[in-house]
């Protein structure tokens, strides 16, 4: 797909098909998120409806989806600098001197190398646009197979007939091959711009991707000892495949290898301790403190040991795994919607044919107003309105920055679930949170028989920067409420150490629906922030619903954010993000929508209206359509780098 217009006739395509209820399709990506029922349909159906339209369905479990984007990108550079040797041979031979003798011989030599441009390098604008239209669709492809279709048939007729036509009138006349050769030049190489940029977009999935292990030792036999505990016949360990590994496999893991899937340790030892490992969990929960790992420990995919050795007991494989899962819910975000991206494929819909329209009301204009001698002029005037509009800027304007948006969040231990939740979390006014659990954590070792009979600052302990948090959210405007069901004097206390002015006690799971509900009903967009079953009904009901990782599935399934580690400062993080991202997105579609309504009647020529001999050439035209959409691009990699 190419285009805003090629995602939007995908999606319109698959959302029209029996079986399936319904299709989300990203442009960036490259990706369908689609809900079907198997008993009406199939995947392979999809992908012959697909393929009637001029594009492919990759049905992942068939092919290697990077191997496949690896040879397309392979491909396109290839077909772009074989459009480049073929573009500037055509320039080089309009732009000589030809004597008048041999003036046929140049024309038709430019017109073989503009035409091998088209077959070779361009193909695909032609097929596509074909099948297309044969559904009354059209896309960016459609632009430019009219574009150098007609430049080339313009150019062909001067050249049989040129002097018949004009010549005998006095006219003079031209061919225009190497504006057909150059469109198709400067095209492919914004889309290949394009890919090398959009290819930034996705490096926190392959950063998250890379975190998975390609192989595991498995311990086949172990060691046996005597009486006494020494070794007398040694373990075999083996190095596997990591699609080799079963549940109830015994694992071994050494220091600075990556444990290969979720666990249970049964077996650990290090030099610091005699029966425990430490293990690096920083790139799944954001801790900097490796964590201790013993008997019975629980042990992530992913994660890296630190010091120690231990063996493990596979409990969770393949796409079962927590990061598995992280990765899926990541992709799944950046491949989502943001409510603005609705208006905006509604737009790329009636884009092209608009377009089609404003291009022919150009040349019906030079045509009429300039008479037969203005021919020439009307047919590059429309063929420059073809070229410089582009759909592409617009459709990239939205997922980009959310792919990069999305993707940050996750570097930073931030999940969110999908594009809505992230365009609303800079909506939000008011935060609504629970106290044990999430402002707090409860003490070990105590005996909670007589806890009511010990101190607060005894019973829980202030998360880590768990204050500093809720004064960077306060010093956004966003004000804080603390729910809890401890008794008054512990919810003041801890209200006042953590710095939130709102709080209520012995607060029961319909008290904290009902705040929400109240805070809602003031005209605030409320957050809750929770990490127990007590908080789900609160959760669902918020305007953005946030979890903390470590506490219960049912609170991370409902919740639309999740944070994976204990720093609360995740929270203010998160609503400067969503505010800086949403304020590309618009940065975007602000500078999409400004191009095409300021280049389109510049190629025109709507300066001859004041006097201005100039418009934009249809060579030109490619390479401002090139620019602004590779511009777009580039425009959202800057978030990368935001702090």
């Amino acid at each position: 797909m190419a285009c805003a217009a090629c995602a939007a006739n995908v999606e319109r395509k698959l959302n029209a098909l029996e079986g399936i209820a319904s299709a989300s399709v990203s442009l960036p990506t490259r990706t369908a998120l689609i809900e079907y029922d198997p008993a009406r349909i199939t995947p392979q159906a999809m992908k012959e409806e697909i393929n009637a339209i001029g594009f492919d369905l990759v049905i992942e479990a068939d092919r290697d989806v990077e191997e496949i984007e690896r040879q397309e990108y392979v491909s396109l550079k290839r077909k772009t600098l074989l459009s480049w040797f073929f573009s500037l041979l055509v320039m080089a031979v309009a732009m000589s001197w030809i004597p008048i003798g041999l003036q046929l011989v140049g024309n038709l030599v430019a017109m073989v190398l503009a035409l091998c441009n088209m077959v070779f390098c361009g193909r695909q604008f032609y097929v596509v646009a074909w099948k297309q239209l044969r559904h009354g669709w059209a896309n960016m492809d459609t632009l430019v197979a009219l574009s150098t279709g007609i430049t080339f048939l313009f150019s062909a007729f001067n050249t049989f007939w040129g002097d018949k036509a004009w010549g005998v009138r006095g006219m003079e006349w031209h061919t225009y091959y190497e504006a057909s050769a150059m469109i198709i030049s400067f095209v492919l190489t914004g889309r290949l711009l394009e890919e090398k940029a959009k290819d930034g977009t996705a490096s926190s999935i392959r950063q998250l991707m890379g975190m998975t292990p390609k192989t595991a030792h498995i311990v086949e036999r172990k060691e046996k000892r005597d009486a006494e505990g020494n070794v007398v016949e040694p373990a075999v360990v083996r190095e596997v495949p990591i699609a080799t590994i079963e549940k109830g496999d015994i694992l071994e893991v050494r220091p600075g290898e990556k444990v290969p899937v979720d666990g249970e340790v049964i077996y650990a030892e290090s030099f610091m301790t005699p029966d425990a490992a430490y293990v690096d969990e920083s790139m799944i929960t954001g801790e900097p403190t490796p964590a201790e790992k013993r008997k019975g420990s629980q042990v992530l995919a992913g994660t890296i040991p630190s010091q120690g050795i231990f063996r493990m007991r596979a409990r969770q494989i393949g796409e079962e795994t927590a990061l598995s899962q992280i990765i899926r819910m990541v992709q799944q975000a950046q491949g989502s919607k943001a409510p603005v991206q609705r208006i905006v494929d509604k737009a790329a819909r009636v884009f092209v044919p608009t377009v089609a329209a404003l291009a022919l009301i150009t040349f019906l204009t030079w045509w009429i107003v300039g008479g037969s001698e203005a021919l020439p002029q009307a047919i590059l005037s429309a063929v420059a309105v073809l070229v410089i509009a582009c759909p592409c800027a617009m459709g990239l304007a939205t997922p980009t920055a959310l792919m990069v948006g999305i993707g940050k969040a996750a570097e930073k231990q931030i999940l969110i679930k999908d594009a809505a939740a992230l365009e609303n979390l800079r909506k939000v006014d008011t935060l609504v949170t629970d106290k044990t659990g999430t402002l707090t954590l409860p003490n070990q070792h105590i005996d909670f028989t007589k806890a009511d009979d010990l101190p607060l600052e005894v019973r829980e302990s202030l998360k880590p920067h768990a204050r500093e948090a809720m004064e960077l959210l306060q010093q956004e405007g966003i004000e804080v409420y603390m729910m809890s069901g401890d008794k008054e004097e512990a919810v003041r206390f801890w209200a006042e150490k953590a710095g939130v002015n709102h709080y209520q006690s012995k607060a029961l799971p319909q008290d904290k629906e009902n705040l929400v509900k109240r805070l809602q009903g003031e005209g605030h967009c409320v957050a809750m922030v929770g990490d127990g079953i007590n908080d789900t009904q609160a959760l669902a009901l918020a305007d953005v619903g946030i979890a903390i990782g470590r506490g219960t599935d049912v609170a991370m399934d409902v919740a639309q954010v999740t944070l994976m580690g204990d720093d609360l400062r995740a929270l203010p993080e998160a609503v400067k993000l969503s505010r800086r991202t949403v304020s590309m997105i618009w940065q975007n579609l602000f500078w999409a929508f400004i191009y095409n309504i300021v280049c389109i009647p510049l190629a025109a020529g709507v300066l001859y209206l004041f006097g201005i001999h100039w418009q934009v050439t249809p060579m030109l035209a490619s390479a401002l359509m090139a620019f602004s959409s590779v511009s777009v691009v580039l425009n959202s990699l800057r978030l990368k780098w935001v702090k």
